[in-house]
């Protein structure tokens, strides 16, 4: 961070796009088991929909609801201590000055 005449501190363009790039991944970390189980259970169904000619809509909705609410269940340990070290690393750039 570079200091301004008046005493207060301002991110150069680096540090905003290394904060930025940091936040992006951390949203991936964090989105993915839930993207990744939603996207097995829509294949899993579309294939036994296709293989059973079954061409009802709403029959893969509750199977993916059920698989990602148990998908959060155990990936929100996992989760959360992404967000809390994202925090501590915004934090301590803060603090940083």
């Amino acid at each position: 961070m570079t200091r301004n005449p008046n005493g207060t501190y301002v991110m150069t363009g680096a540090e905003t796009l290394d904060v930025a790039r940091d936040a992006i991944w951390t949203i991936v970390v964090v989105s993915s088991p839930l993207m990744i189980v939603g996207l097995v259970v829509g294949v899993v169904v579309s294939l036994f929909q296709a293989l059973t000619q079954i061409q009802e809509q709403t029959l893969v909705f509750v199977p993916k609801i059920l698989a990602i609410f148990v998908t959060l269940l155990l990936a929100l340990p996992f989760m959360a201590d992404a967000l809390h070290s994202h925090m501590m690393r915004i934090s301590s750039r803060i603090i940083g000055g």
